[in-house]
């Protein structure tokens, strides 16, 4: 990590820093992380399940949301539930099968298999057309930066993401796919950002991490000497960094 006296202070939401700062140099390759950045435009995953459960009236509060996918997510994350041949679709749908169940057995839901049957599959609909359409506008950014770079993607993910690279049109943009449950590390661990970067054959210096995650994302790219790009959306909570070490924050992938 770069010391205090060497950190940029954390600008403005609304602040974009010039270009230069970034690099001073057209950077070789650029290395994407893919959950709640290509596929939510930034927004944290909780947030993103949380505005489906308030589009669609679901009678659940926000704290009993909360409790139902923090459990869902460290279940995933202890038992080997997504398999690899998994879609997008259905990794969802397992994860929302989950969260209702809990909400279930905690009595914030009906007992009503039915109506939570119907209950999951709005959600499921309703989640997967959002991420169909943040993928196609992530897809179309990476297009045209890979006119002039190299492009991979570094990933906390379930061992599937080859199946759902494919099913959102996109395999043939990166180079390596660098995915925790296949590379046996997980984020916020830089290991996986050097494994990363070794597999581009590049030094850090001539790679720039992009990615909605300050603490897995910005923070151990920083360490190994990667230039780095905070996509600053909805976070799951307000918390911020009080020295921030990006070099560049966005709130769009349009502004790469």
């Amino acid at each position: 990590m770069s010391k205090e006296t060497d950190r940029t202070p954390f600008p403005p939401a609304s602040v974009r820093l010039p270009g230069e700062a970034v690099t001073g140099k057209v950077p070789a390759v650029f290395l994407f992380d893919f959950g709640g950045t290509l596929d939510t435009a930034g927004c944290h995953w909780g947030r993103m399940l949380w505005h489906a459960y308030e589009r669609l009236r679901i009678p659940v509060t926000e704290a009993q949301f909360r409790e139902a996918y923090v459990y869902a997510e460290r279940t995933l994350g202890q038992q080997k539930i997504i398999r690899p041949d998994f879609t997008f679709r259905q990794m969802l749908a397992a994860k929302l099968r989950m969260e209702i169940a809990f909400l279930t057995g905690k009595g914030s839901l009906p007992a009503d298999g039915q109506t939570n049957g119907r209950v999951q599959a709005a959600l499921v609909n309703d989640l997967y057309d959002k991420v169909k359409e943040n993928t196609e506008a992530s897809r179309r950014v990476l297009e045209r930066l890979r006119r002039r770079h190299r492009l991979g993607l570094v990933t906390n993910f379930y061992g599937n993401m080859a199946v759902v690279l494919d099913e959102f049109g996109l395999s043939s943009l990166f180079e390596t796919v660098t995915e925790s449950a296949v590379a046996g590390v997980r984020k916020p661990d830089p290991q996986i950002f050097r494994l990363a970067v070794a597999e581009m054959k590049e030094k850090p210096e001539n790679v720039t991490v992009v990615g909605d995650g300050y603490t897995k994302d910005i923070l151990p790219a920083h360490e190994i000497g990667c230039k780095t790009v905070w996509l600053k959306g909805e976070g799951w909570t307000e918390e911020a960094p009080v020295m921030c070490v990006a070099d560049r924050i966005i709130r769009s992938l349009d502004e790469l």
